[in-house]
């Protein structure tokens, strides 16, 4: 049995106005990966995303290359505790 995991995961470059949260949200759903993702200050992208270790590991794939139009420059992948989300939402 695959065993969950949950990721903190912040994506550095051309991420912010490329339709990389819309895009991540549409994936994550595909997948079955639940949590979160929001832009940040600084112009990078953060997200948590949960699921089973399998289907984290397509969802962090695809955030190393996001949408066609993003231009992915650094990807920081951390794991962190499980906290049961259900769902992936577009954050403030």
């Amino acid at each position: 049995m695959n065993s969950v995991k949950r990721y903190r995961i912040k994506i550095e470059g051309v991420v912010q106005g490329v339709a990389f949260r819309y895009s991540a949200q549409k994936v994550a759903g595909n997948l079955g990966v639940s949590g979160f993702i929001r832009n940040m200050a600084d112009g990078s992208v953060y997200a948590e995303a949960e699921a089973e270790e399998k289907k984290l590991k397509e969802f962090t794939l695809w955030c190393r290359k996001g949408p066609r139009a993003a231009s992915v420059e650094k990807t920081d992948i951390e794991e962190m505790e499980i906290q049961n989300s259900n769902g992936f939402h577009i954050a403030g």
